[in-house]
């Protein structure tokens, strides 16, 4: 499966469940870790675990099961790692602490969910 796939996945997972401030971030030529970072916002610990549990569920219905999944417990910064694309799903007060779009945005292709 091609890696703007596996993303085609994750937006539309998360799109699903009404994901807040999504950026898809193309990270290909930075990293050889993954093609895509996906950032997004969820409203609450609950909003946030069923958004990664949405992505999960789609990517192993694809036949694209994650490779690891972190921080289900506390619902506040949920990481889905699909090989291909890094699904980070986190509350708004967490995202604007580590403002980690920041990081990987210098020099890469950043988009919002309509630029697959």
């Amino acid at each position: 499966m091609r890696s703007s796939d596996v993303l085609e996945i994750a937006v539309d997972a998360l799109e699903e469940l009404k994901a807040k401030d999504m950026r898809v971030l193309d990270v290909g030529k930075m990293t050889a870790v993954t093609d895509y970072m996906v950032v997004a916002s969820g409203t609450s610990e609950r909003h946030v675990r069923s958004m990664a549990d949405r992505v999960v569920e789609a990517a192993k219905a694809s036949g694209h099961p994650p490779l690891g999944l972190e921080g289900t417990e506390s619902g506040e910064w949920v990481l889905v790692d699909l090989q291909d694309v890094v699904v980070h799903i986190m509350q708004p007060r967490i995202r604007d602490f580590y403002k980690l779009e920041n990081l990987w945005e210098m020099g890469t292709d950043s988009t919002g969910t309509d630029a697959r």
